[in-house]
């Protein structure tokens, strides 16, 4: 994917999602099982406790309300922000049961300190490394942000905040503005080593430091599921070919060589060969 087919690089975020725009991204089936898949990855990276109490979230770039219908089901109550009024205006018409409001996320979260259990985001924090308009500056509006998301989560919440970095540098000038206004954690990247699947969450902990969550696909083998699961996402323009011909599977002998490829490259926690490699797995019900 190059530059010029990045969204953010393409409109501001509120040009860019316009009534057309919004209602192509909420109407894709595939769309809608892929944010269903990347907000139930961020809860599960959210970890929250299993007290048997719903839990008041903040949805960063709601959107049209897909991911908050991921949070309505799994029993929690929330607050949607979106700077697209197309895409907040669908939420009303799909009847979204948390409640939204139209936010400029590098304007800061105009919100009471520590009254979230959580917060999530699902590909619109890097919308904030860009200078959309002359009087933006990316820094500042990163910092604000960030100043004030901290402020408002409760002692030991967490934010999952699921982004499309251009590159290595804008993770990390990302990860950095967190990691100064008092945040701790950091990156978590999904299959590390797949062109495809790999995705980037950043972790974000209020007080008190723990171990980062485990990233999936460290072992090497073909993230075949995840792919077709939350693999090749399409917003707006941007879009992830498949090749003609390909068949949905790897063999055996690829899967072995791809994993002799890691070794000798120096990653660990690669699993051994066994005569169940390659097999395709029966599905438990």
């Amino acid at each position: 994917m190059g530059r010029s087919d990045r969204p953010e690089l393409t409109a501001p975020p509120d040009v860019f999602y316009n009534e057309e725009e919004a209602r192509k991204y909420t109407d894709n089936t595939r769309m809608v099982n892929i944010q269903t898949q990347l907000t139930q990855r961020a809860l599960e990276l959210l970890a929250l406790p299993d007290d048997g109490r719903p839990k008041y979230l903040l949805d960063l770039g709601c959107g049209s309300g897909l991911s908050g219908e991921t949070l309505t089901d799994a029993g929690h109550v929330w607050l949607g922000m979106d700077i697209s009024p197309s895409m907040l205006g669908i939420a009303r018409e799909r009847e979204v049961e948390g409640d939204i409001c139209l936010q400029d996320l590098g304007h800061g979260l105009p919100l009471r300190p520590g009254m979230f259990d959580g917060a999530i985001s699902i590909s619109a924090v890097q919308w904030l490394c860009n200078a959309d308009r002359s009087s933006h500056d990316p820094r500042k509006r990163m910092k604000r942000f960030f100043e004030t998301l901290y402020r408002c989560l409760a002692k030991g919440g967490r934010a999952v905040l699921q982004i499309y970095p251009e590159s290595t540098d804008q993770a990390a000038l990302l990860t950095n503005a967190a990691m100064k206004v008092g945040f701790s954690g950091g990156l978590v990247v999904d299959f590390p080593h797949s062109t495809r699947a790999k995705k980037y969450f950043l972790v974000l902990l209020v007080g008190g430091h723990a171990a980062l969550p485990a990233s999936r696909g460290m072992d090497g083998e073909d993230p075949s599921d995840e792919e077709e699961a939350y693999g090749a996402v399409q917003v707006g323009q941007r879009r992830t070919k498949r090749r003609k011909g390909g068949k949905a599977g790897k063999g055996v002998e690829w899967i072995v060589k791809k994993k002799a490829q890691q070794r000798g490259r120096g990653h660990e926690n690669i699993k051994p060969d066994t005569k169940y490699t390659g097999r395709k797995r029966k599905v438990r019900f």
